[in-house]
């Protein structure tokens, strides 16, 4: 009846760790993540399932482009692809983006671009029009969505304080024939 008892008790405290180390893994470093909506269309789709890597900016910087989650003011989660670094002077001139006067390409936008035939995928602006700033602040990121004709991104809610920001994501993982790494 003992080793009944003990056998017992090693499955439960088995079992209660393994639902502490899946809580913790997933509260402190990774968490699963559903797109909603078509904002960053073609890059990801309407209901992708991906895996958001929460320690990547704990640990370093941003790079400019990647694809980051962050809190938004409706208390929802938005994921956008990063544009401008503190500091950066971001434009968009024919449809070319400008970091720091320098054009830079954007390939994963290049077969929307080839698509169009009413005008450009994203209207110019500057920081100084949208925001009245020169420069993306200090802490803080100007992100876009990959679909800009109809993404709400900052160009509308402004720029993202780095504390809202949960993680940086680039694997989708369902569904399953759309499983892939995206840049």
């Amino acid at each position: 009846m003992e080793k009944q008892k003990n056998e017992w008790f090693e499955w439960v405290k088995a079992i209660l760790i393994a639902v502490a180390l899946a809580g913790g893994i997933r509260y402190f470093i990774f968490a699963p993540i559903i797109v909603e909506g078509e904002s960053m269309m073609p890059t990801l789709h309407n209901q992708d399932r991906m895996i958001v890597n929460k320690i990547a900016y704990k640990i370093g910087e941003p790079e400019r482009f990647d694809i980051i989650v962050f809190h938004a003011e409706e208390g929802k989660d938005y994921i956008k692809r990063v544009i401008g670094l503190p500091g950066d002077r971001i434009e968009y001139k024919n449809d070319t983006l400008y970091v720091n006067g320098k054009p830079y390409k954007e390939p994963y936008l290049d077969e929307e671009k080839k698509q169009l035939f009413d005008g450009p995928l994203t209207e110019s602006f500057t920081l100084e029009e949208l925001w009245g700033e020169k420069t993306v602040p200090k802490g803080h990121l100007f992100v876009l969505g990959d679909n800009r004709r109809y993404s709400k991104d900052s160009r509308h809610i402004g720029f993202i304080p780095m504390e809202k920001v949960v993680g940086k994501t680039s694997v989708v993982y369902w569904p399953l024939s759309d499983a892939r790494i995206v840049e």
